[in-house]
Formats: C-alpha cells, structure tokens, sequence
C-alpha cells in the first residue's frame, strides 16, 4: 500500500469524468486469503446473531456452516471484479466540473 502512496504515477491522466480508482490489482491468491479471513469474522457474527435471535447454538452453527460456503466463493468472484476496474467513469449532472490539480514530485 505504501508504494502507491509514495510512488511517482504515470503521466497518464484519466479520461473526463473518470475516477482514478487503482493501477495496481491484488494477485489472486491474496483475494483468496482475503475471502477466507473475512469468512471467518463474517461467519462467527453470523453465528452470534443466529444465536441470539434462536437461542439454539446447533441452528447458529447450521446457518453460519451454510452461508460461509457460498459467501466465501462470492466475495472471491466480487473481488476479482474489483481487481479488474482501476477507473471509473460516472456522469453526474448535477455536480459541477471542477479544474483538477496534481502533485508531482521533484526530480533532483
């Protein structure tokens, strides 16, 4: 993350309208990690709520086996999605266009 704080962009300028998202996507194998550890934070909130609303701590492990399954494998594909976008255009009529600035580091 560091690196694309402190590294020099290209001078490439987005296209109107465009929002610089990312020039850098993740690996795959780093959305796979990142699928697998949200899992298993967003699993156990799922078995706590499950478990307070039901009061069955075998319904509770029964949703969150359920949703951790197919939640992983969506959030994978979501991910992979994201890795691929690095600009986004959106067309707002109502916010006016501003002029953009730039900050360019000096060559010594």
């Amino acid at each position: 993350m560091l690196d694309v704080l402190i590294s020099k962009p290209e001078n490439k300028s987005p296209e109107k309208g465009a929002i610089e998202v990312s020039d850098r996507a993740d690996k795959p194998i780093k959305s796979v990690i990142k699928a697998i550890s949200w899992r298993v934070v967003g699993t156990i909130d799922t078995m706590v709520i499950s478990y307070i609303i039901t009061g069955h701590l075998t319904v509770a492990i029964s949703i969150g086996s359920a949703e951790v399954i197919t939640k992983t494998v969506l959030y994978y594909f979501h991910e992979r999605l994201w890795a691929h976008i690095h600009r986004l255009k959106i067309n707002l009529p109502f916010i006016p266009k501003r002029k953009q600035y730039g900050i360019e580091r000096a060559e010594q």
